[in-house]
């Protein structure tokens, strides 16, 4: 028998796991798409801005490859190149640092950096090797960003944001600039200048240039420019003078200024200044040339304006107040034929004239109406005595012709003129070269080179040759009497010398010889008053002899002895006659005896002697005479006398036997005059004791 069989069991298979059949193979490719996922963002979000570049070409721009850079720092790259719509541009698509993406707002400027060589230098230099790139300059104040921007030709001569004050030069020649020139100030470099312009008028050219901080505080109403391009030669008493500000205003130009009166104004950014040929010129000018208030005139010359060029001063009372803009020909229709006027057309600026600022044409142009109704005109003058170039001089004239100043509408006012007196630089050359001529020039050549011979001879003479020679040998003389021993013994003998001296000095004053001295020298002051005092006698005993020499030539003695001899004939005649013989023999013997006696006389020389004697008195008076014209001299040689006794006593006591004597001597001499005075009074009491002897 069999049993109940068991019910099958419901069997289901285990359900497999998901994870359970995933292998770890399959984390590669998705850890593979999540790092490339990774870097795509990565990449997405840092590939920067996107902006666009329009240039006029692309020289050197290679999309991939070529960067843009500030400072020399890679921000971006070059992505894409293409034309304008117009194809009269390329634009330059490209990438930038997020970084530096705020910054690129309108003042921001981008240049493609290329080799070039200008009067600059050389720049771009390392684009040679690594090709170009664009550069890229802005401020460092983030502004409005933007997408789209203007290239340009290259770099700005001013960073953005860079600290300075940008002002305008106004101009007529635009050779006086050029684009990049450099501002001086005292030679140092300052600034630049811009790019050139004309003005709206076409009239002038205007620069910006632009001056660096700190230096921008120098400009002032009183600052002025001028041109330092090139050189500046001039020619005066100083001789011939060649200025020029650096060799870089040389090769490129450029410009200089300073201030030339105190008291200048500040000035503001986009202040506008004239831009000076010279530097004389720019300081001559005090007034500054505006474009906007020139008042255009006109002038009627009628006779030639050859040397009036466009630019030539205006001068009132001489000083400029304008200058000529153009020379115009005018054809007008008279019932005579047609007319030419030449026609000077002037732009006259009313600061100048000394019209309040802000002056319109209006007022400008009344002015000159009154002016002219005063005797204002015009007329030509030369600037020089050798020039050919003219200027307008506006001169008043008073006893001038009546004249009215032209307004006609459409045209410019025309001022009245003059008749110029320009000279004659023909006649004055020929008055010059005539003066030339007239110098003696052959005679001072002849005068010159005899001079040149004359010295020429003294220099080859064989004793000019021997000067050299000469003054070797008596330096060499001076060295040897230096080097000698004797002379090197000199100092010390004058040492010992001048110790003896102090030494005899000091005996003396020990011994009392300057005592001794100073009284000798009174006691021979002393005597020579007594010797003065005789010799005051002297003329007086000079009148005495004198007067005693007179009386003995009034004396008689020749008619005496002639009347003595007149009465011995007589006494004779008598003695021989008949009637004496009877007279007694006593009486006969004395006549005898008388005659006898005048015989003697006769024979003896009486008369001989005493014409002998007056003679002598005479000659005596006469020496008397003769040493009284030599007492001054001999006073003077007493006064030496006593000079030398002095020296002399110096050497003795004051008791010696040489002061002894010689104070005998003084009172010797001093005794003789007493006695040649005696003597004197005595011939003076009684002359005949010359004679008789008492």
């Amino acid at each position: 028998m069999t049993g109940p069989e068991p019910a099958e069991l419901d069997i289901q298979p285990a359900r497999a796991s998901f994870w359970r059949n995933l292998s770890f193979v399959w984390a590669v490719p998705v850890l593979a798409l999540a790092v490339a996922l990774g870097l795509a963002w990565q990449s997405y979000a840092q590939r920067g801005v996107a902006i666009e570049i329009t240039f006029l070409n692309a020289s050197g721009v290679v999309p991939g490859e070529t960067t843009l850079r500030y400072r020399d720092v890679v921000i971006g790259t070059v992505e894409d190149v293409s034309f304008t719509s117009d194809l009269a541009g390329v634009v330059v698509h490209a990438r930038v640092d997020k970084k530096v993406a705020p910054y690129l707002d309108a003042e921001a400027q981008f240049w493609i950096v290329t080799p070039k060589v200008s009067t600059r230098g050389i720049t771009g230099l390392s684009t040679v090797l690594g090709g170009a790139y664009i550069d890229t300059a802005w401020d460092q104040e983030p502004g409005e960003q933007r997408w789209a921007f203007e290239g340009s030709d290259g770099p700005p001569l001013v960073q953005p944001g860079r600290p300075g004050k940008r002002i305008t030069l106004l101009t007529n020649d635009g050779s006086l600039i050029s684009e990049g020139a450099p501002v001086f100030y005292h030679g140092i470099e300052v600034g630049r200048l811009e790019k050139p312009r004309l003005t709206v008028s076409s009239d002038a050219i205007v620069v910006d240039a632009f001056i660096n901080a700190p230096h921008d505080r120098r400009l002032n109403s009183a600052t002025r420019f001028w041109d330092t391009s090139g050189f500046n030669v001039s020619f005066g008493t100083e001789g011939l003078k060649l200025d020029f500000e650096s060799l870089a205003s040389v090769v490129a130009g450029g410009v200089a200024f300073d201030s030339v009166y105190e008291g200048g104004q500040p000035v503001s950014a986009g202040y506008v200044f004239n831009l000076y040929a010279e530097e004389s010129v720019a300081r001559r000018n005090l007034v500054q040339r505006t474009v906007a208030n020139a008042v255009p005139v006109a002038a009627e010359f009628g006779e030639s304006v050859a040397g009036l060029e466009p630019g030539a001063d205006v001068r009132y009372r001489g000083l400029k107040v304008g200058e000529v803009s153009s020379i115009s020909a005018q054809v007008n229709e008279t019932g005579a034929g047609p007319n030419l006027r030449l026609l000077a057309n002037l732009a006259i600026e009313p600061d100048r004239l000394g019209l309040p600022p802000g002056a319109g044409e209006a007022e400008t142009l009344d002015f000159l109406a009154e002016a002219v109704e005063r005797g204002m005109r015009a007329r030509l003058a030369t600037t020089s005595l050798f020039s050919a170039a003219l200027v307008v001089e506006l001169v008043d004239m008073p006893d001038a012709q009546p004249a009215t100043f032209e307004r006609v509408d459409g045209a410019a006012p025309v001022l009245p003129s003059i008749q110029s007196s320009l000279p004659d630089f023909t006649a004055t050359a020929e008055g010059v070269l005539e003066r030339i001529n007239g110098l003696p020039i052959e005679e001072m050549m002849n005068q010159a080179i005899s001079l040149m011979a004359s010295i020429e001879a003294v220099a080859s003479a064989d004793s000019t040759r021997k000067v050299p020679d000469a003054a070797v040998a008596l330096l060499e003389d001076t060295r040897a009497l230096v080097n000698d021993e004797a002379t090197r013994a000199l100092p010390a003998d004058i040492r010992a010398a001048v110790a003896d001296l102090r030494g005899v000095v000091a005996e003396m004053k020990a011994a009392g010889a300057f005592d001794n001295l100073a009284a000798a020298l009174k006691r021979a002051n002393e005597a020579s008053e007594s010797i003065a005092a005789a010799s005051s006698e002297f003329p007086a005993l000079v009148a005495d002899l004198r007067a005693v020499a007179a009386k003995a030539n009034g004396l008689k003695t020749e008619e005496l002895m002639a009347a003595a001899t007149r009465v011995l004939d007589s006494a004779d005649k008598v003695i021989g006659a008949e009637g004496a013989q009877e007279l007694p023999a006593a009486l006969t013997g004395a006549l005898e005896e008388v005659r006898g006696a005048l015989a003697d006389l006769r024979a003896g020389g009486a008369v001989e002697n005493a014409n002998a004697a007056m003679e002598s008195a005479r000659k005596a008076a006469d020496s008397v005479a003769a040493a009284t014209e030599r007492l001054p001299e001999l006073s003077a040689r007493l006064e030496r006398l006593v000079n030398q006794s002095e020296a002399l006593m110096a050497a003795y006591g004051a008791k010696s036997e040489f002061n002894g004597e010689t104070l005998s001597a003084l009172r010797e001499i001093r005794g003789a005059a007493r006695a040649v005075s005696q003597l004197a009074r005595a011939i003076e009491r009684n002359p005949n004791s010359l004679l008789m002897g008492r």
